[in-house]
């Protein structure tokens, strides 16, 4: 017998970069079809308003312009957008419409299509259409919101469409027996996934086979395609979503999109392929924006440092719409402020705001993000209130191994109970402190060294993933012995291909070369269910492992055929079975492929965990804060790839930092995007952080799943708000400076220090 296979674990590089590298990728603005046209879209200039004309009789004049399609020729009723993740009726009156037809909400929002021999005539076109819109107040913050000047839905009568509310123990005893009640305000500003390539599509309309078929495809295809087949009023599997290559995702692309539907209706309508892909300002106004939150909370501590209970309001504005995913991040803000600190007793709610802002979706950790900014810093404050050391105090409440499995406060109206499967926070936030240096680094906190005051910081989080209830794979053994794997997962920049490999090599022993996978696309597998929430290893790589088991017991029933024995007999070594001294290369088993498909089932999220420190300087005189450490300790429970996650790892920390200092969606009182190009919208560089360092580790597997794997690819991304935040109030503890609103650009924390400053001569 040959050694066992030992892909799991082993930092193996991308198979799939190698084609990226030598520009061999195809995304949709690398397709080209028969006979195609091009779409762009007209969006509305208003950010609220009754839309009374859309007259497009000079358009249709224009050479080469081949239809302008208006919500009148979608039919009778507009197709909406309906929610994929909690799917409440009670928010159904605000999903958004494929097309405007009654009303404009948004800057950005789609009025109509544009379809032409190129893409240039149609963006010539858009300027002959001619609109007539009764602007109506924009609603562009809570204070607006809340004075309901104008409302977005006047069926509803109120800008508030719905609380969520989390609760655990009883808060109000809890706040009752405390030392110390503490209350404070916080704001996380609006900002989004930048990926590196905007959304596109090609679709392709089959008048004589009534086929549809559409490329560009990412994160949730099945799911995609139920919605388009709904919308166009054709049977779901005449529809066929193709994945190509994707220039990033972050929980944003891949959802469902007026462009969505849009695209395959305009090939529909004119009988022939349309192309579209979005250009960086049409990103800016149209793809889901994420985060948006104000929070009044308060935590109430005992006089030891123990956090006793948690209770307050949060109000996140989610924009015009609910569009697929819109109430994952304002339900996360009530349910996760807890993190990995045992706090018995919760009570948390979280408003959502309806304005005239583009819809916001999720973003790389959404919801968590912001809690945990919210939650890091009210402990610092809570330690400083009590004259103790914050490291004792987070080490004082952290779960317990002993603890497992913990559970989280539950939410409403959606009912959704968790609880963190497994972990050693303890050992994990040690080892954090140990290998950033804590004790030697400490006689920096506050220090004034060549005109900068320098502070350091620690915080923990917990990263959900492996969301249910199921995901599939189907293996196909072929006749010249390689194996084919196809997924439901979907490619989003995870490295998919080269994880999945590794786990289908070490499930079915075979070598890693003679192992293809084909992902994301709607005829690979009867059933996906896509990569989002951190779901794509353990959801995809369980059911690898399952449809593994069920081709060997297919390949033992062929040998015991072809030898003649049981198929208890037959053993399976590498790329040869044997029986009763008789041996056969798999390449001569069968004379058709052997196919088989799994399902994993699962219902219960995975949890890794860390603890991220930071050491940063800032400068007095301008508000520039640079980061000279940041470290990341993390446990994902099984590493199939500790390159690749590695790469995520230092990624999400990135990102967080971009969060952090520089990224801002701004709008003016009128509702109009101020941020609309990358000259406004700031983004990190390469040269902005050098210094950030990660480490990965497997001490408790999680016990929900075969892998024993943790969803891994959020964690870097989450404290990071928190921990910098408490930095930067460590280094100015002089003028008692607390950042209690994100992003901390130079500006905001100048203007810190001056008013405290002020304060200060005033006193």
């Amino acid at each position: 017998m040959r050694p066992a296979n030992s892909f799991i674990g082993s930092p193996i590089e991308r198979i799939e970069d190698l084609r990226f590298l030598r520009g061999r990728g195809t995304y949709v603005s690398d397709l080209t079809r028969p006979n195609q046209l091009h779409a762009v879209i007209l969006r509305s200039p208003e950010a609220h308003g009754h839309l009374r004309a859309v007259d497009a009789t000079r358009a249709l004049a224009h050479p080469g312009v081949h239809a302008v399609i208006t919500a009148a020729d979608l039919g009778a009723s507009v197709p909406r957008i309906p929610l994929r993740l909690q799917p409440l009726p009670e928010l159904e009156p605000f999903h958004q419409p494929m097309l405007a037809h009654d009303k404009v909400r948004y800057v950005g929002e789609p009025i109509a299509v544009v379809i032409a021999e190129t893409a240039g005539i149609a963006e010539d076109a858009l300027d002959l259409i001619d609109l007539r819109i009764d602007p109506l107040p924009a609603i562009t913050d809570k204070a607006s919101a809340d004075a309901a000047a104008s409302v977005l839905f006047e069926a509803h009568g109120s800008n508030r469409a719905m609380v969520w509310t989390a609760t655990r123990g009883d808060a109000e005893a809890a706040f009752a027996s405390a030392d110390l009640i503490l209350k404070h305000s916080f704001k996380v500003q609006r900002h989004a996934a930048m990926f590196m390539e905007p959304r596109g599509f090609m679709a392709e309309w089959n008048p004589q086979t009534q086929k549809l078929t559409v490329w560009g495809a990412a994160k949730v295809a099945w799911t995609n395609r139920r919605i388009l087949a709904t919308a166009m009023e054709i049977p779901e599997g005449s529809v066929e979503l193709i994945e190509v290559d994707v220039g990033g995702g972050f929980g944003s692309r891949g959802e469902f999109y007026p462009e969505d539907y849009l695209i395959p209706a305009a090939s529909r309508i004119v009988g022939r392929p349309i192309k579209w892909t979005e250009d960086r300002r049409e990103h800016l106004m149209s793809a889901n924006h994420a985060r948006d939150i104000e929070c009044d909370v308060e935590m109430a501590v005992a006089s030891d440092g123990k956090i006793l209970g948690l209770r307050g309001m949060a109000f996140a504005d989610i924009g015009a719409y609910f569009r697929t995913n819109g109430s994952v991040g304002p339900r996360n803000v009530s349910q996760f402020m807890s993190g990995p600190y045992k706090i018995e007793n919760i009570h948390l709610q979280s408003t959502q705001l309806t304005t005239n802002k583009t819809p916001s979706g999720t973003y790389r950790g959404p919801g968590r993000f912001e809690t945990d900014f919210i939650r890091e810093r009210m402990i610092d404050l809570a330690a400083g209130k009590l004259g103790l050391d914050p490291v004792a105090m987070r080490r004082r409440n952290l779960v317990a191994d002993a603890d497992m499995p913990y559970p989280l406060a539950s939410i409403t109206p959606y009912d959704s109970s968790t609880e963190l499967d497994s972990g050693d926070y303890h050992h994990v936030f040690d080892l954090c402190l140990k290998e950033f240096g804590w004790d030697e680094k400490s006689a920096l906190q506050g220090k004034l060294i060549d005109g900068r005051y320098h502070g350091l910081s620690v915080g923990s989080f917990i990263e959900g993933g492996a969301a249910g209830p199921k995901e599939d794979a189907r293996l196909v053994l072929e006749t010249d012995g390689s194996l084919t794997v196809y997924l439901g997962s979907s490619a989003v920049g995870q490295g998919l291909q080269t994880i999945m490999t590794q786990i289908a090599a070490d499930a079915m022993e075979m070598p890693f070369d003679r192992i293809r996978v084909l992902h994301g696309s709607t005829s690979h597998v009867t059933e996906g269910f896509g990569s989002y929430h951190s779901r794509s290893t353990v959801m995809g790589g369980s059911a690898i492992l399952l449809a593994a088991d069920k081709l060997k017991g297919m390949i033992r029933e062929a040998a015991a055929a072809k030898f003649g024995c049981a198929a208890a007999d037959v053993q399976i070594d590498g790329e040869t079975v044997t029986a009763n001294g008789a041996s056969c290369p798999l390449s001569g088993l069968a004379a058709e492929p052997l196919d088989v498909e799994a399902t994993f089932f699962n219902k219960k999220y995975t949890y890794a965990y860390g603890t991220q420190a930071a050491h940063v300087s800032v400068d007095p005189g301008t508000g520039h804060v640079r980061v000279h450490d940041y470290l990341s300790v993390e446990d994902v429970g099984r590493m199939i790839n500790p390159l690749t996650l590695h790469g995520q790892a230092i990624g999400g920390i990135v990102q967080g930092l971009g969060g952090t200092f520089l990224e801002h969606l701004i709008y003016d009182e009128h509702g109009q995007l101020l941020t609309g190009s990358l000259a406004d919208y700031l983004m990190p560089t390469a040269s902005d952080f050098p210094v950030i360092r990660s480490i990965t580790l497997e001490l408790k597997p999680s016990p929900n799943n075969p892998l024993g794997a943790k969803g891994a690819g959020e964690g870097g991304i989450i404290p990071v708000g928190g921990i910098i935040a408490n930095a930067v109030a460590n280094a100015l503890a002089h003028l008692d400076v607390q950042p209690m609103e994100l992003p901390l650009s130079p500006p905001r924390v100048w203007r810190l220090i001056r008013d405290a400053q002020e304060a200060k001569r005033a006193m």
